[in-house]
C-alpha cells in the first residue's frame, strides 16, 4: 500500500468550508481512502464519525481507527443512514457533514468491481457487498425501464436503441462481463474520434442505478439538516450535473426567503433550514485539473446550518426504482 496519503478532489477547500474547531463533532459520510478524516482528526479534540458502504474502505481504514485513539468511529453503512449512525453512536447533533459524493478511483481502478467499462471483469458494480449486481439489472430489466434508467441517468439519447439492443441479445446469452456490455454499446452507438466512449452512459446509468446514488444523496442531505446544530456545516463534493443539480435544488429550497408579492396574497413560508456559503459552486483549480483530470467536473457546495426545525421529505424521484425493477414492476 502507498505511504503517500489520499488527497481528495477539493480537499482543501472541503476542510475550509467545513471549518473543523477543536472539540467538534463530524460526520465524514463518504470514507473511501479516509482523505477528509485524516485532516479533520489533525483538529485537536476533534471527534469523527466515519461511514462506507465498501467493505474494502472499512477495512483499509482500521489502522486510522487506531492510530485515533478512540476519536474516530468507523461504521459500515449507506451514506442516507447517517442520522440512524450517529444515533448508534450516541451521537444527537454534529458540527459539521461532509461528503464526496460518487464512485472512487479506487474502485473503478478495480477490474473485479466491473465499474470501468476500460477494464473487463463481472458486470457487478456494487459499492457493497448486497444488493443486485449490474448483470441482475440487465437482465431483469423491461425494455422501457431499460430505456428509461440509462436515459435519465445516463442522459444518453440513444438509450431506446441502447434498451432494444440489450434485450435482443440477453436472449441469446446473458450478459456477465463488462466488455460484453461495453461491445454492444459500441456497436449500436457511433462515434466519431475524439468522443467519450460510447458506453460511457450507459456504465454510468447502471452504476448509479445499482447503488440507488441519487436516491441515496437525496436522503442524505435530508438526514444531515436533521442531525446537524444550529451553526453546522453542510458540504458536498460531486462529479456529475445530477448529483451536483440535487445538491444545488436542495439548498436553495432549504435557503430560500420571502413570500408573496403586491399581486398575490401573502403565503406562509417555511423558515430557512441552511444558510448558502457557495452563491456558486467551488470548482477545481488549473494545478489540481492537471494533476487530477477527475477533478474537471468536481463542484463543491456549503452551507451552514439555521436553528429552525428540517423541513419535510422531498417529492418522489422520477427515474425508476431498483427495487420495483428487480421485482419486475
Amino acid at each position: 500500500m502507498s505511504s503517500v496519503p489520499h488527497i481528495p478532489v477539493l480537499g482543501r477547500e472541503a476542510i475550509v468550508h467545513l471549518a473543523p474547531r477543536e472539540g467538534g463533532v463530524y460526520v465524514d459520510a463518504t470514507f473511501g481512502a479516509g482523505g477528509y478524516s485524516r485532516v479533520i482528526l489533525e483538529v485537536p479534540g476533534t471527534r469523527l464519525i466515519a461511514i462506507d458502504r465498501d467493505r474494502t474502505a472499512i477495512t483499509a481504514g482500521a489502522e486510522l481507527v487506531e492510530r485515533s485513539a478512540g476519536r474516530l468511529m468507523l461504521v459500515e453503512d449507506r451514506f442516507s443512514n447517517l442520522a440512524e449512525v450517529c444515533a448508534s453512536q450516541g451521537v444527537e447533533a454534529i458540527d459539521g457533514v461532509v461528503m464526496d459524493v460518487g464512485v472512487s478511483s479506487m474502485q473503478l481502478d478495480q477490474a473485479g468491481r466491473g465499474f470501468s467499462f476500460r477494464l473487463d471483469g463481472p458486470l457487478d458494480m456494487r459499492m457493497g457487498q448486497t444488493g443486485p449486481t449490474a448483470a441482475d439489472v440487465v437482465a431483469r430489466a423491461s425494455e422501457g425501464d431499460l430505456a428509461d434508467i440509462i436515459y435519465l441517468l445516463g442522459e444518453e439519447r440513444h438509450s431506446r436503441r441502447i434498451a432494444r439492443a440489450i434485450v435482443a441479445d440477453r436472449q441469446e446469452t446473458p450478459f456477465t462481463t463488462t466488455r460484453a456490455l461495453a461491445d454492444l454499446v459500441g456497436r449500436v452507438v457511433r462515434s466519431k474520434p475524439g468522443d467519450i466512449h460510447p458506453a460511457t452512459r450507459t456504465f454510468q446509468a447502471l452504476r448509479i442505478f445499482v447503488n440507488e446514488e441519487l436516491d441515496e444523496l437525496q436522503r442524505a442531505l435530508a438526514a444531515a439538516e436533521r442531525v446537524l446544530k444550529p451553526g453546522g456545516r453542510l458540504v458536498v463534493v460531486s462529479f456529475h450535473s445530477l448529483e451536483d443539480r440535487i445538491v444545488k435544488n436542495f439548498l436553495a429550497e432549504r435557503s430560500r426567503t420571502g413570500g408573496g408579492s403586491r399581486h398575490l396574497p401573502e403565503v406562509a413560508q417555511v423558515t430557512p433550514s441552511f444558510r448558502v456559503l457557495t452563491r456558486r459552486p467551488v470548482v477545481a483549480g488549473e494545478d489540481e485539473v492537471a494533476h487530477n483530470p477527475r477533478a474537471r467536473s468536481a463542484k463543491l457546495r456549503a452551507a451552514e446550518r439555521t436553528s429552525a426545525p428540517a423541513h419535510g421529505t422531498d417529492e418522489a424521484s422520477p427515474w425508476p426504482k431498483l427495487s420495483d425493477v428487480m421485482r419486475g414492476g
